[in-house]
């Protein structure tokens, strides 16, 4: 049987694809390119000097009081960004929630992320 090459390379979510340290933070929040806004979320992107993009998300217990909700946008934004890393060059994104989102369900949810990382992507 042939082996078939598909047209998305492997996509994975790396140690090197996450902003792991304050100062990574630091950096993204002082100094944004861009800031895209949705209703509850909004990204802060800058671009890095690392070959690949990277993620991180400031997600507070004021705005999403439970740790189940806040894991839940933790791992929608992880998803995301695994299936669509290998679209956006080398840009740090930082999420943080602008607004509590117990009004919102998890489809919108994600399509929020998802447009957010659509305004990302190389043209």
């Amino acid at each position: 049987m042939p082996h078939t090459v598909s047209a998305t390379p492997a996509a994975n979510f790396t140690k090197e694809q996450r902003l792991l340290t304050p100062a990574a933070f630091r950096e993204v929040f002082d100094a944004p390119e861009r800031k895209i806004h949705q209703s509850h979320l909004m990204a802060f992107i800058r671009t890095n000097t690392h070959d690949k993009p990277r993620v991180g998300m400031a997600i507070t217990k004021r705005k999403v009081p439970t740790a189940v909700a806040r894991n839940l946008i933790k791992r929608q934004i992880r998803e995301q960004f695994r299936s669509k890393a290998f679209k956006i060059e080398n840009k740090d994104i930082v999420f943080i929630v602008k607004k509590s989102i117990k009004d919102i369900d998890k489809k919108e949810l994600k399509n929020q992320i998802n447009n957010i990382f659509k305004k990302i992507e190389i043209k």
